[in-house]
């Protein structure tokens, strides 16, 4: 029997740890959980394409963007076809800001304020219905061992 325990237990972690991937980034908060498959944007090059001309994105779909230090970054959608919900995300996982429904093509600045060390992007009017808000946090190995929902 308690051979049997540990088998269940080890497979248990062996699922969270498969969980826990570099192309998901796990979202939670009082409203519930959900999931998005994301592509890893974190060298200069990947950050600055972005998701441009993209004329469309699957709805589990996004792009994580990963910066090097937490810091002020900007957004603008040049050449995005589609509109975007950007997810400003400080080093311990959890979301800062929300910018809803960026407007395909704009020139003008989404400023994502200080501190910020990842940005997620998914379709535009996601984060408003699942309710992604300031406080939600994110899991994903990025975050390190100090993040609020750790892998």
């Amino acid at each position: 029997m308690a051979l049997c325990f540990a088998v269940f237990a080890c497979a248990g972690v062996a699922q969270a740890e498969q969980a826990c991937r570099a192309d998901l980034a796990q979202l939670r908060g009082p409203w519930g959980e959900t999931a998005f498959e994301v592509e890893v944007a974190e060298t200069p090059a990947e950050r600055a394409k972005g998701l441009m001309f993209r004329e469309d994105m699957a709805q589990r779909a996004g792009m994580l963007f990963i910066f090097e230090r937490p810091g002020r970054v900007s957004f603008w959608m040049k050449n995005t076809l589609i509109p975007l919900d950007m997810l400003f995300i400080d080093e311990t996982g959890t979301v800062t800001r929300v910018h809803s429904n960026a407007v395909p093509g704009d020139l003008t600045a989404i400023d994502g304020g200080p501190g910020v060390k990842v940005v997620i992007e998914i379709n535009g009017g996601l984060a408003k219905r699942y309710g992604i808000g300031p406080g939600t946090q994110v899991r994903n190995p990025t975050f390190g061992d100090d993040a609020v929902w750790p892998c």
